[in-house]
């Protein structure tokens, strides 16, 4: 990296208008592969910047068409996870990895601690402080937000196909993950074996934004992991927003997913009870 002051038209956060009244924030954590120029691609090949290692393949066109449908708010990061991952904890060892599924990242080789604090200040806390913001003005209105945070992942991991179309991850509150799984359930085109419950991760991980932003602070929250080959396409990921949209807006429209609960707690990291009474202010998720 140059010691050179970041460019100043890198802004590390997209945010998509919606009425802030409407009870869903979209969220995206790895939407983009963007990387600042001083960093002058970490080193890889665009053809490496392509793939699942820097960001989530299809995310981004599923969340600002689902944000849309659902009239809702978004917010997304701009910057690739292999920068600087915002869905991991600030002090999470793979915050910066060296090594993803395989490739080295010459950038991050030498990558010490004030390096990784400089990223965190430039690019992973503006992330989260636009989401904390952005839930601090949607509770004004007297209506919490459920959190939607949408990823993918491959459909091939360390070889292993992976049978499920999507899944929905979540940690103890139910209230948006259950009805949403049950609703996947009754579309003619999916399977039971297609439908992932907590798979293809586990949906409770200590500091992620999941954790941070939303089951902290007791709101509704689920996180969709669809398949990449299923969304790679923007007309794909599109229909898979609709029809997200469609199975969302029921449950939405619940008013027990509209509040703050301490009834719920979390199960990382032995967390099993008690959330903020604030909202708030400012195996993993790798592919």
């Amino acid at each position: 990296m140059d010691d050179a002051a970041p460019t100043q038209t890198f802004a590390p956060v997209e945010r998509i208008d919606g009425a802030l009244d409407a009870g869903a924030l979209v969220i995206c954590d790895h939407a983009a592969n963007g990387l600042p120029a001083e960093y002058r691609g970490l080193g890889l090949t665009e053809a490496a910047l392509g793939r699942h290692i820097a960001y989530d393949i299809g995310a981004a066109w599923l969340t600002r068409r689902l944000a849309a449908r659902l009239g809702a708010p978004a917010v997304l990061s701009t910057f690739s996870r292999l920068l600087i991952d915002p869905n991991r904890g600030a002090d999470d060892p793979t915050l910066v990895m060296r090594l993803s599924d395989g490739a080295i990242v010459p950038g991050n080789a030498q990558a010490d601690a004030a390096e990784v604090a400089r990223r965190l200040a430039r690019y992973w806390t503006p992330y989260r402080d636009a989401l904390a913001k952005t839930v601090d003005a949607m509770a004004a209105t007297g209506t919490a937000p459920a959190i939607v945070s949408i990823h993918s992942f491959t459909p091939l991991w360390r070889g292993v196909a992976r049978p499920w179309k999507i899944g929905v991850l979540w940690d103890r509150d139910p209230r948006l993950p259950e009805p949403l799984l049950r609703a996947l359930a009754d579309e003619p085109d999916l399977g039971p074996a297609e439908i992932g419950d907590n798979e293809p991760y586990d949906g409770a991980l200590q500091g992620d934004v999941i954790d941070d932003i939303a089951t902290a602070h007791g709101l509704a929250n689920a996180l969709i992991e669809v398949r990449q080959d299923l969304i790679g396409v923007r007309e794909h990921a599109e229909a898979w927003a609709d029809r997200l949209a469609r199975l969302l807006k029921p449950i939405l429209a619940r008013p027990d997913v509209h509040t703050r609960t301490r009834a719920f707690g979390s199960r990382a990291s032995g967390k099993v009870s008690g959330v903020s009474e604030r909202l708030p202010a400012p195996d993993r998720r790798d592919g």
